[in-house]
């Protein structure tokens, strides 16, 4: 296995792929606790397909992607986040208004332009080659942020995720919080697209969450877990991909799915006894 993995880190593109995706699958992890107990879970799909739509209109306009895509969704979020609040339009409703006309947006302009290229199938269903030294910096950089975010404001996160309330008769500024949350959830899903794609970026947040909780109890145990659980499986899932040749994201959205039937088993047995 050993010299799997030299040979594997031997190609420059695989290097930056799993810097890039072991760094965004720790940070998604820890906010899909979050997104998980709060019934937002969603939000990185729908997040996602407005990153596609903005990563679309970037591409035809020979803008840089990122610099592009991330204030668009960072936007969306919020938007996303006070139409579920404050408004007729809850929840699931909220997101597939927003994802699908992103959708659609992104999907027309590309065939006004380029049509469907690799680079747009890229971003839809993901690609380790797809990160460029660039895109590295950027991802890595805007990656701690988002950790060292969380670590400072995981008190009053952890408030605000179980009971609001409670956080607003302690003094906490829950609406600030939960848009840091929005924020935060946004940049992550950006930086993950790249090589988990369009599609399958929200299971960085829904698996590792949902596998802990098969074990855990507690928030912090949870949190842990989560966050060894999501880079172990990201790994695991780059290496399968490197091994046989499949597309790196199904790779890990697989491997997250094992883990998370063989944790459900563990649990079960737990319980039992």
């Amino acid at each position: 296995m050993v010299s799997i993995w030299q040979e594997m880190f031997s190609y420059s593109f695989m290097v930056r792929a799993v810097l890039v995706g072991s760094a965004v699958s720790l940070c998604a992890a820890l906010l899909g606790v979050s997104l998980v107990l709060k019934r937002y879970s969603m939000i990185g799909d729908g997040l996602s397909h407005v990153g596609f739509g903005a990563l679309s209109i970037a591409m035809a306009m020979n803008l840089a992607p990122l610099k592009i895509a991330v204030p668009v969704v960072v936007i969306a979020a919020f938007f996303l986040l006070r139409i579920s609040q404050n408004s007729k339009i809850k929840g699931d409703a909220a997101i597939g208004l927003i994802s699908s006309s992103a959708i659609a947006i992104g999907v027309t302009v590309t065939s006004l332009t380029s049509g469907l290229n690799a680079d747009i199938n890229s971003y839809m269903f993901g690609s380790v080659l797809a990160m460029t030294s660039s895109d590295v910096k950027i991802s890595i950089v805007l990656s701690v942020i988002v950790f060292l975010l969380f670590l400072i404001c995981y008190d009053r996160i952890f408030a605000t995720t179980f009971d609001e309330s409670f956080a607003k008769a302690t003094g906490v500024n829950v609406e600030v919080y939960n848009m840091l949350i929005a924020f935060l959830t946004a940049i992550t899903i950006v930086l993950g697209m790249r090589i988990m794609g369009t599609m399958l970026i929200s299971s960085l947040i829904i698996f590792p969450a949902l596998t802990s909780m098969r074990i855990f109890n507690s928030f912090k145990r949870v949190m842990i877990s989560s966050g060894i659980i999501s880079v172990v499986c990201f790994f695991v899932g780059m290496t399968v991909s490197f091994l046989y040749s499949t597309p790196a994201g199904a790779s890990v959205v697989l491997v997250n799915a094992a883990v998370f039937l063989l944790f459900s088993i563990i649990g079960l047995v737990i319980r039992r006894r």
